[in-house]
C-alpha cells in the first residue's frame, strides 16, 4: 500500500519540523519545503537520511509542482522580530504562499490545512476568543503585515473552497512553545528562558499584566494532525491552543523559579498593538476533534528549558 504523500511548507521551522517528525512517525512520505529564511536545517538534520523524507529549498512565493495527498501550509515568519524585519515579504509570503499552495491543492485534489493565527483576533474585546469573533484589528500598524497577511490567507482558503471545491482546513494557532524555538526569535518564552539561563535581567514590556495562553508544541501538533484528518465538510476555522491563562509577569516568575536564576525583572514600554489578552475558547476543538491540551505549563517549560540549556 502506498504511503500517504504529505507536503509541509515551512517544514524546517519550529512547528514544521515537529510536524515532520510526527508525520514520519505516522508512516507518511514527507516532502519538506522551506527557504530557510527563519527555518533551519538543524531542525530536520535527523530526518535527512530517512528515505521517506525529502527536503526542498524553495520559497512559497513561487509556485511549487509536486504530487501530494495532503498539504500543511506553515510557511511564514511567525515571531514579531522576524515578521517585522521585512514586513512586505511577510505579507507576500502569507498571500502568495496561500495562493500557490491552494493552486497545488486544486490541481492534485489534495486536502490542505492553513496554519492561521490567533493574531487574526487583534487586541480582543472579549475573553476567551471564539471562532465567530471577528476581531479588533489595526490594518496599518507594525504588526499588520502578519495579522492581515493571515487574515487574507483565510479569505483565499474559503474562496477556493466555495469557488473550486478545494478541501480545506483552517487552524488558528495560539502561543506555542517548546524545543527548537529559535534562540533569537524574540518570542516571550524563549526570551525569558535565555535571559534567565544567562542570569540577565528579564525584560517585560508593559506592566506584565497582559495575559497569554501557552500551548506546548506536542499538544499543538496533535491538534493539527487531528484537524487535517477530521471529517469531510468540517473546514474550521478552529482554535488550537491551551486555555490556561497566565500574565506575562507570572510567566517570568515561573521561568526564574524553574531555572534557579538570579535574574531580576525590568519593565519597558509596551510595543504598539501588542494585545492585552490572548486566550482560546477550545469548545469547537473538543467537539469536532476530541482534542484538548494535556501538557501543563510547568511541565512543558521544563523540557523547553533543558533544550535551551544545551543550545546555550
Amino acid at each position: 500500500m502506498r504511503k500517504k504523500r504529505v507536503l509541509v511548507t515551512g517544514g524546517a521551522g519550529f512547528l514544521g519540523s515537529h510536524l515532520c517528525d510526527r508525520l514520519i512517525k505516522d508512516d507518511c512520505d514527507v516532502i519538506c519545503v522551506d527557504n530557510l529564511f527563519t527555518g533551519s536545517k538543524d531542525n530536520i538534520r535527523h530526518l535527512l537520511s530517512n528515505p521517506y523524507f525529502e527536503f526542498i529549498r524553495h520559497d512559497v512565493i513561487q509556485p511549487i509542482f509536486v504530487e501530494c495527498d495532503q498539504i500543511y501550509n506553515l510557511a511564514c515568519p511567525a515571531s514579531p522580530l522576524w515578521y517585522q524585519k521585512d514586513p512586505i515579504y511577510t505579507t507576500k509570503t502569507s498571500l502568495y504562499g496561500a495562493f500557490n499552495t491552494l493552486g497545488l491543492a486544486k490541481r492534485t485534489g489534495a486536502r490542505i490545512l492553513q496554519s492561521s493565527t490567533s493574531e487574526v483576533y487583534g487586541d480582543p474585546e472579549c475573553n476567551p476568543q471564539t471562532e465567530d469573533y471577528r476581531g479588533c484589528v489595526n490594518t496599518i500598524g507594525p504588526r499588520s503585515c502578519y495579522d492581515e497577511g493571515k487574515r487574507v490567507a483565510e479569505t483565499l482558503f474559503f474562496d477556493y473552497h466555495r469557488k473550486h471545491g478545494v478541501d480545506i482546513k483552517v487552524m488558528r494557532i495560539f502561543n506555542t512553545y517548546g524545543p527548537r524555538m529559535d534562540i533569537g526569535d524574540g518570542r516571550v518564552v524563549s526570551n525569558f528562558i535565555v535571559q534567565a539561563l544567562k542570569n540577565e535581567d528579564i525584560t517585560i514590556y508593559g506592566d506584565g499584566s497582559q495575559t497569554r495562553s501557552f500551548c506546548y508544541v506536542d499538544d499543538l501538533i496533535e491538534g493539527m494532525v487531528r484537524l487535517m484528518n477530521s471529517r469531510d465538510g468540517f473546514t474550521g476555522p478552529v482554535n488550537i491552543g491551551n486555555p490556561g491563562e497566565f500574565t506575562i509577569k507570572e510567566l517570568a516568575e515561573i521561568v526564574i523559579e524553574l531555572t534557579g536564576s538570579s535574574s531580576k525583572l525590568i519593565y519597558k514600554e509596551l510595543p504598539q498593538d501588542d494585545p492585552t489578552q490572548r486566550r482560546p475558547d477550545i469548545t469547537l476543538a473538543k467537539k469536532e476533534l476530541d482534542w484538548e491540551p494535556t501538557i501543563q505549563l510547568r511541565e512543558g517549560l521544563m523540557s523547553t528549558i533543558e533544550y535551551f540549556r544545551q543550545v546555550i
